[in-house]
């Protein structure tokens, strides 16, 4: 069988949502169950914190090609930098074209408009991921290098590793910590899982955030629920995220109640729930959920 995949996503960053994939981490690993960890995160990766990761193995990953001028080749037409709408080309100081690898989207427009092909696409490495080994079970991460893109390819990648892993290993799940917001990364992080939960804070523009990352998990045919972190700061918009969750008829997972503990275990490089009696008991409920849909599906 093929293993169950639950992501767990924000609308947008800092809701808590590492701190609740970790809780659910450690949770599973009370319960005995096995499981892959997998941070899709790439951008802003932060798993590994709590998790303490030991790799045992480590990949480059080569993401879009840039444009590379042979200056031996280059007849200085000036075809290039005028065509380009990314403003990448660029003439140095010497009076040399140069191409700024930040700017260049790779549209190879430039290669073939040159007269005396002195320009080609290079392939860049743009991250690693790595296959590691943490004190809860395996685990696949990565670091996407700064300015770097094609984010999402790469959350395919860590997923496609986690995906091996499990299938040679047999281990039924696959424990996602996704990505923020509801871009090309999040699209890649949510696709083919099993669950996806939302975790949503209090707060207005969270609301909203939260209501992007339902629609987009709604588009895709993914299961999801909502999760309200940081309960307690602002009864009102709990109860907007109650009613939203109502009236669209998607299963309300719990609350986590806003506690100092939570600040101080991460302080620590502790996971909340190991060290917060008041959020291990309110997430016990809200996982136990997640677990009983994920094994319905």
């Amino acid at each position: 069988m093929s293993p169950k995949e639950i992501v767990f996503i924000s609308g947008k960053g800092g809701t808590g949502k590492t701190t609740i994939t970790s809780s659910f981490v450690w949770w599973l690993h009370l319960k005995g169950e096995k499981f892959i960890i997998a941070d899709a995160d790439v951008d802003a990766a932060d798993m590994h914190i709590l998790m303490e990761p030991r790799p045992w193995k480590e990949e480059e990953f080569v993401g879009k090609s840039v444009a590379q001028i042979n200056d031996e080749l280059c007849t200085y037409c000036d075809i290039c930098r005028g065509l380009c709408r990314f403003d990448a080309i660029y003439i140095d100081e010497d009076g040399t074209y140069r191409v700024n690898p930040f700017r260049c989207d790779g549209c190879t427009l430039c290669e073939i408009a040159c007269p005396v092909q002195a320009i080609e696409m290079v392939p860049q490495v743009v991250g690693r991921w790595f296959l590691s080994r943490t004190p809860y079970g395996p685990m696949v991460h990565a670091r996407l290098k700064p300015g770097a893109e094609n984010s999402g390819n790469l959350v395919t990648m860590v997923k496609h590793q986690a995906h091996l892993l499990a299938e040679k290993e047999e281990i039924p799940y696959i424990v996602v910590d996704g990505p923020p917001g509801i871009g090309c990364p999040v699209t890649s992080a949510i696709s083919g899982a099993s669950f996806v939960a939302v975790v949503a804070e209090p707060s207005f523009s969270a609301i909203h955030d939260m209501e992007r990352a339902v629609e987009t998990a709604e588009h895709f045919g993914v299961p999801h629920g909502i999760l309200i972190n940081k309960a307690g700061i602002n009864p009102e918009n709990e109860e907007k995220i109650r009613d939203y969750a109502r009236r669209r008829g998607i299963p309300f997972l719990g609350e986590v109640p806003f506690t100092r503990c939570v600040v101080d275990a991460l302080v620590k490089r502790e996971i909340a729930a190991s060290s917060c009696e008041e959020v291990r008991g309110a997430l016990e409920g809200a996982f136990g959920k997640i677990l009983e849909v994920v094994n319905e599906s």
